[in-house]
């Protein structure tokens, strides 16, 4: 019981933070920060602008500058701590505030993106605003309960840096900008619903900490407003995770499909009759789709049959493929230089698949030449040591037992002589050659 008691009072030793935290100074400082005014207008403007930019040109750097200088986080962090110390006044200041700097950053973004020359055909950074999840969710929650910690702590360190550039309240903004310039409504709402999840949970995660670390609260007549204010926290956070949830799952779903879409065109990029050149994956009513697009001779059953097969093994079903084919008859296609992509990446493929075959065959003749015997030289050698010797037969055999017709693989060698040699100098010969040819399984014939 003392090991069990001494192990609390260690971990309790740890992860204490009573001695850190002076709640008075920051439920000051989050209020300081939640005005929007003076030098704050300019640098939320400068950040909107570079935020933009660096959308704009898909550079993650810029945008993580914009994230550091953007003041964006103090009016929603002084509403995570007017909920958590019932403070209405602080709490409508905090959302007025908010509500302000929304306004004006979306209004700088559209105004960049309508006047911006550039338009990237593949927007990547502005393209992964528009997909919000469950994983936002996380990085919000977790993201604003470091957020509030670090403005609760004695010492300031670097937190509030990482938590920004984390939680990221910039750049969906700006990418909601880039809707409105654009007319393109899926950009706008999915970046806006990022940032509503972002706010939430950083409020939400304020609030928790401001209950855990025991913030003053301000007095109210009515007990039940301060009910009222937790029940809404709560049906806001339900109302915000249950989409992120489902966003999470389609995210999920529609990688996996692409996934086994990719393994299945791997496995079968080039068969008999011919090869996969392209595909191309849609959505329908929530149902994943593939078209992959075939080039060579025409697909007969027995082929489409061994690929439907291969598309089950990897997950996909029949009715979420359709094979279109470009047979060697039509060269016409909608899109040639996909199509003779496909034909050097086979090429590519199959002269990989030959140098291949070339190394195979190069080592094998390596091995057969080592394994060679040099007949001509060991047989000027043996008529050197043994003049009596007229011919010499080289080869390898094998033996094998009448009985059990066990075979042991050797060298066989016969030697023809005028005379005769005696056993003893044909077991010298013996042991001489399986010397000089490395080869302990030679065995040695002499005839007259």
């Amino acid at each position: 019981m003392n090991v069990f008691d001494n192990l609390k009072a260690w971990i309790r030793s740890i992860a204490s933070i009573t001695k850190e935290i002076d709640t008075r100074q920051a439920a000051l400082r989050i209020k300081d920060n939640i005005w929007f005014r003076g030098s704050n207008v300019w640098i939320l403007a400068f950040s909107i602008v570079i935020a933009s930019v660096g959308l704009n040109v898909n550079s993650t750097a810029v945008i993580i500058g914009a994230m550091l200088i953007s003041p964006l986080m103090g009016p929603i962090m002084g509403a995570g701590l007017a909920l958590g110390t019932n403070d209405i006044e602080l709490l409508k200041d905090s959302l007025r505030n908010l509500l302000v700097m929304v306004v004006i950053s979306l209004l700088v973004s559209f105004l960049y993106f309508v006047i911006t020359p550039l338009d990237l055909v593949n927007p990547t950074e502005l393209i992964a605003r528009t997909r919000p999840s469950l994983y936002d969710v996380l990085i919000a929650f977790f993201g604003g309960m470091a957020g509030i910690l670090e403005s609760s702590r004695k010492e300031k360190g670097t937190v509030l840096s990482g938590v920004a550039i984390a939680t990221a309240l910039m750049p969906p903004l700006c990418t909601a900008g880039y809707g409105l310039a654009n007319a393109n409504w899926g950009y706008f709402i999915g970046a806006l619903f990022l940032f509503l999840i972002n706010g939430v949970f950083i409020i939400l995660a304020t609030y928790i900490f401001v209950e855990i670390l025991h913030f003053d609260e301000v007095e109210i007549a009515d007990p039940a407003i301060a009910k009222r204010h937790k029940r809404w926290v709560t049906i806001v956070t339900v109302a915000v995770i249950i989409p992120s949830v489902w966003s999470a799952f389609s995210f999920i779903r529609d990688n996996n499909f692409e996934k086994n879409v990719q393994n299945f065109i791997t496995a079968n990029k080039s068969f008999s009759s011919g090869y996969i050149y392209d595909y191309e994956i849609s959505s329908s009513k929530g149902q994943k789709t593939v078209a992959i697009y075939v080039a060579g001779e025409e697909l007969n059953q027995d082929t489409m049959d061994r690929l439907l097969a291969s598309a089950q093994a990897h997950d996909l079903k029949p009715e979420q493929i359709e094979f279109r084919e470009s047979t060697f008859g039509s060269v016409d296609t909608e899109a040639p230089e996909k199509l003779l992509k496909g034909v050097y990446e086979r090429t590519d493929a199959e002269i990989g698949r030959m140098n291949d075959r070339l190394v195979e065959l190069q080592k094998e003749l390596a091995a057969y030449k080592n394994a060679e015997i040099p007949y001509e030289k060991v047989t000027r050698e043996l008529k050197f040591k043994y003049p009596e010797l007229e011919a010499v037969s080289i080869g390898r055999g094998a033996t094998v037992t009448t009985d059990s017709l066990d075979v042991s693989k050797n060298i066989v060698v016969v030697t023809r002589s005028s005379e005769r040699i005696s056993d003893k100098k044909i077991a010298e010969i013996e042991d001489w050659l399986k010397i000089r040819l490395e080869d302990s399984t030679v065995v040695v014939y002499n005839r007259q």
